[in-house]
């Protein structure tokens, strides 16, 4: 099993997709990533996740982030399970489904251990219920969030835009988002811009609660 930290490159990898054969860096090209995964295909919770990504995914080309489901299954599969998802979901997946049919992706991302054979053939959704995790992947192809969901959960792709949307505050204006920050709300000037290099950042000011606590209104 690889694994994997924040700030690791994300493994490169070719594999078969409802959109047809990609190499996952070059499909990146120099957008964000979302690379989100699912144990089988034909699963309640997971057909409920993949039919809300389709509907919310212009909110992700607005910030420049590409998205792509795997699922330990066929391609074929895919193309039969998306029909599903549009008849009870309202919205088919408007995104490559990859099928991870030799378990490669799913090793190569530490979803599954090495010896758990070199077929989807047979396995059970219990079996590959690790294959529950999310990733978030910058332009430069590192790592910058991996969040694992049981399978009895569904996950809160809001809460992944939130994410993305203070990874994007910070490559761009080096600040950090405090708890339960949303868009809007005031943000932290990080510990390594000095107060010289804050006052050319941020003329308007800040608060100084503690010399590594300044706050500052969300930049634009």
């Amino acid at each position: 099993m690889t694994n994997l930290r924040i700030g690791d490159t994300a493994p490169d990898f070719e594999a078969e997709t409802t959109q047809g054969k990609i190499r996952f860096h070059e499909w990146l090209g120099d957008s964000w990533g979302v690379l989100f995964s699912h144990p089988k295909d034909f699963t309640p919770v997971c057909t409920t996740e993949l039919g809300y990504m389709a509907r919310i995914n212009p909110e992700f080309e607005k910030r420049n982030v590409k998205i792509i489901g795997l699922s330990v299954d066929p391609v074929d599969n895919h193309a039969e399970w998306a029909a599903d998802i549009e008849e009870t979901q309202g919205f088919m997946p408007n995104y490559p489904m990859i099928g991870d049919t030799d378990l490669n992706v799913a090793k190569l991302y530490g979803m599954l251990p090495a010896g758990s054979g070199e077929t989807s053939e047979g396995r059970t959704a219990v079996d590959n219920q690790t294959v529950r995790t999310v990733f978030v992947i910058a332009p430069d192809k590192s790592i910058k969030l991996m969040i694992s969901y049981p399978m009895s959960t569904g996950r809160n792709f809001n809460e992944i835009l939130r994410v993305i949307d203070s990874m994007q505050l910070t490559a761009k204006h080096q600040v950090a988002t405090p708890v339960n920050w949303e868009d809007g709300d005031d943000v932290i000037i990080v510990p390594a811009v000095s107060n010289e290099d804050a006052e050319k950042k941020f003329p308007g000011g800040w608060k100084t609660l503690k010399p590594y606590l300044r706050v500052v209104p969300q930049p634009k």
